[in-house]
């Protein structure tokens, strides 16, 4: 980086661990990776295992959709996702 260069305005390149998921979002994509038997125990497991809302854990995971390292870290779930996402979309 350069002395006239913000830091937003580095590559994402030069920031260490920029290229790589946090511990929290790989765990977000394994959860959506899976199939759930019947309602509420996706929640559950949500609260359990990853210590947050749903309401949150969605947010988190709509957020992913459009992250470049997650379609490089989980192609086949992260484009799922977005047809499911688009599809519910075009219906509204």
């Amino acid at each position: 980086m350069t002395d006239d260069q913000a830091p937003e305005e580095q590559d994402a390149g030069d920031r260490p661990g920029a290229q790589e998921l946090s511990e929290r979002d790989r765990a977000v994509l394994a959860m959506e990776r899976r199939s759930w038997p019947g309602p509420g125990v996706k929640e559950r497991a949500v609260r359990e295992q990853l210590g947050i809302s749903p309401v949150r854990y969605y947010q988190l995971l709509n957020a992913l959709l459009d992250d470049a390292r997650a379609l490089a870290h989980d192609p086949v779930t992260v484009n799922r996702l977005r047809r499911v996402r688009d599809a519910r979309r075009s219906r509204r």
